[in-house]
């Protein structure tokens, strides 16, 4: 009878937004066992549960860090997932990679952390690219919305969609048919209900409450970092919030995270995105 492995694990959310967290530099899985392994271990009733699987490796460029290796709960490989970087670089600073300001290879390109001594303490991650911003998408379907949607790519594809109250905003139906719109196709994109709380200006920070359909996890999640990035910059190229403003607070169903942001020639540049990023427990699985 063939032994089978005992893998090490240790679960982390950043905002709500929950992760299996494993060092792939010891156990040397596959890229296709990593995504079995994350269909099987992220579902929430007969597996681990979590939004999805990230696995710690080895940089590519050794001037770098680590790497992080990211999978959806359904088993698709994501380029990008912001408060899934960010816990995943607290985490490789745990395990000794790298000191308070590290650098984090993914498949989105390299970006700056910054993570404090104190395990509390929020995580920031700098260095994401905003591209491909359409304001007004035409979708194929015939689905009314309560504005315009905007596309745009901050590490992978998000719609924005401003609603005056989010709380009430159709998530789940709205958000499905609109991520497998034929106009949004091959990739399909996040789907983000975004409301206004306050504008905000150069001395205080605006304050959105957004809510996200994932692609990949095909639900609504706790909260989503490359959402709040799109929400917050869309909210800002949009004019719905104040031009002066360059901090937005986005509270999302999990938590509130924090987008930053610089101006340049009518442009967003310099982004980051501030937020928690926490040990919930370490444990064992067999595989």
């Amino acid at each position: 009878m063939q032994r089978k492995l005992i893998v090490e694990f240790t679960k982390m959310n950043g905002a709500g937004n929950d992760f299996i967290v494993i060092d792939n530099r010891f156990f040397h899985f596959s890229l296709d066992d990593l995504a079995g392994l994350a269909r099987q271990w992220c579902a929430r009733r007969t597996g681990i549960g979590a939004d999805g699987l990230l696995a710690l490796a080895a940089p590519d460029d050794p001037a770098n860090d680590a790497r992080m290796l990211y999978w959806n709960a359904d088993g698709s490989r994501a380029t990008m997932c912001g408060n899934g970087a960010r816990c995943l670089a607290r985490f490789a600073r745990q395990a000794g990679l790298g000191g308070p300001q590290m650098h984090l290879e993914t498949d989105a390109g390299v970006f700056r952390v910054k993570v404090p001594d104190d395990p509390e303490a929020p995580v920031r991650l700098s260095g994401h690219a905003v591209r491909d911003w359409q304001p007004d998408v035409q979708l194929e379907s015939s689905l009314a919305l309560d504005g315009p949607l905007a596309y745009l790519w901050t590490g992978t594809e998000h719609t924005v969609c401003f609603v005056p109250n989010v709380k009430a905003a159709p998530v789940i139906d709205t958000g499905r048919r609109v991520r497998y719109d034929p106009a949004l196709a091959p990739a399909g994109a996040n789907v983000n209900f975004v409301e206004v709380v306050t504008p905000g200006g150069a001395r205080h920070p605006a304050t959105l409450t957004v809510r996200t359909y994932e692609k990949g996890v095909e639900a609504e999640t706790l909260a989503c970092g490359t959402g709040a990035l799109a929400a917050a910059v869309v909210a800002w190229q949009s004019g719905q919030v104040a031009a002066e403003a360059r901090a937005v607070r986005v509270q999302m169903p999990g938590g509130t995270l924090t987008v930053g942001f610089e101006v340049a020639d009518g442009t967003v540049r310099d982004v980051y995105l501030e937020g928690p990023a926490q040990f919930v427990f370490r444990g064992t699985v067999e595989v």
